[in-house]
């Protein structure tokens, strides 16, 4: 959720940049720049927004991880050997594992 006191005008932010980022550093926390009283952007330090696109992901794989367990709960899966097979009929100019196994 944005503050009040976390948004502020682009020329206030133009003005007095070096405490605008020691602020954003302390306390982790965005700024949302308004010009001419509408917001515009948002800033943020870099380990505050590597923070929130490292959660986002984990939520990605959440979901993805989520949907996979519901396809093998409803039966829509099959054996890693069937999978290459079907792989290898696809694709048969791509090298996979199963083939370079029977290789050796």
């Amino acid at each position: 959720m944005i503050r009040a006191d976390d948004v502020t005008s682009l020329t206030e932010f133009q003005r007095k940049t070096r405490d605008h980022i020691k602020r954003l550093k302390r306390t982790g926390r965005p700024t949302v720049l308004t010009v001419n009283g509408q917001a515009e952007v948002v800033v943020q330090d870099a380990r505050s927004y590597q923070d929130l696109v490292d959660r986002a992901a984990m939520g990605e794989e959440r979901e993805r991880l989520r949907r996979s367990i519901a396809e093998y709960r409803a039966g829509r899966f099959c054996d890693l050997d069937d999978a290459l097979t079907d792989l290898e009929a696809k694709h048969p100019d791509k090298p996979t594992a199963a083939r370079k196994k029977r290789a050796v």
